[in-house]
């Protein structure tokens, strides 16, 4: 048995912070510098009383009105997230209830980050193939923005919040091939926000910066994690799926920064015109930049037969995979 991507849809929170009212926070930053050094000109930012669960039900109720979908026919639900409502129990549980989803509906929560949407297709075909579910709803839900520090303005120039949702089945639009995944957890300390669980609990100081109480990124480190590990990445994944870097007809990336994809085209050697880079009007979302480029993609109707998605970053973790639009 195959499983397939059928439908996709997606949600921003309404709040912007363009660059005009970016720098207005950081007057030492120019637009011309954010635009050049990670091509974002607006980010979306979710309401301080905004949780995941709230933009994961509006990103399943866009899904359901733009396609003919009954909510009674979702077997199973994987919602990602790093920014969940609660410790326990399962973001997940919380959605289905609020989504009116029926009781018949498994439903768990996945970590993952930036690779996480590759990650949910892995876990929701496997689910489809094994038998055990015929509809799989796989939602990325994510506020970067709650674990940023307010003076933070690295961070702050290319995190934004979004939710998407995606349909898997037993049939549809894309055939969703063999992946590749990994992980080298030595590389945690570099993308982590330290305090706030139980290993080191969140701290009374809201106001130093640095502070462990909120994201920490060393950007030198993830940029050589990935120019390491991205293309063997890609190679494993056209190996795992008989195909070539030129029998492939479009690349989606996640869209970590515009400079840092850009570099990984070149060194992989991938023509820019099948490369796509889709941030400027939302900023790194996290695990919801896949779905954002594909569901653009698909609703241009342009020819893309093959389409290799990559994703990287927290964990560290990455995984590809190829997915095949069906005649």
């Amino acid at each position: 048995m195959d499983a397939f991507i059928k439908y996709i849809s997606y949600i921003l929170p309404e709040k912007e912070l363009p660059n005009e009212e970016f720098i207005k926070l950081f007057p030492e930053w120019n637009v011309e510098k954010i635009v050049n050094k990670v091509g974002i000109k607006t980010r979306r930012i979710a309401d301080e009383n905004q949780s995941a669960s709230d933009l994961a039900v509006e990103a399943i109720n866009q899904l359901c009105k733009e396609y003919p979908i009954d909510k009674q026919h979702i077997d199973f639900l994987i919602i990602c997230t790093q920014s969940p409502d609660y410790f326990l129990p399962a973001t997940a549980c919380i959605v289905q209830d609020k989504a009116q989803i029926g009781v018949h509906c498994g439903a768990l929560d996945i970590n993952q980050g930036c690779s996480g949407y590759v990650y949910g297709l892995s876990l929701a075909k496997g689910l489809i193939v094994a038998g055990i579910a015929k509809n799989v709803l796989l939602v990325t839900a994510e506020m970067y923005s709650k674990h940023l520090h307010p003076t933070d303005k690295k961070n702050w120039s290319i995190f934004g919040d979004g939710a998407s949702a995606t349909l898997i089945s037993t049939e549809g639009t894309y055939k969703i091939g063999n992946f590749s995944l990994g992980t080298d957890g030595s590389g945690a300390k570099n993308l982590i926000v330290r305090n706030g669980a139980f290993k080191h609990p969140k701290t009374a100081d809201l106001e130093s910066f640095p502070n462990d109480n909120f994201l920490y990124m060393d950007g030198p480190e993830i940029f050589r994690f990935t120019n390491r590990a991205v293309p063997y990445l890609v190679q494993e994944t056209l190996d795992k799926n008989d195909e070539t870097l030129g029998s492939i007809d479009q690349y989606v990336f996640h869209q970590a920064n515009t400079y840092m994809i850009n570099s990984l085209r070149e060194k992989i050697g991938i023509p820019e015109e099948k490369f796509i880079i889709d941030m400027k009007d939302y900023g790194n979302t996290v695990s919801t930049t896949i779905p954002i480029v594909l569901k653009n993609l698909i609703s241009k109707s342009e020819n893309k037969e093959k389409i290799l998605l990559a994703g990287f970053g927290v964990g560290y973790s990455w995984g590809g995979t190829v997915i095949y639009k069906e005649n």
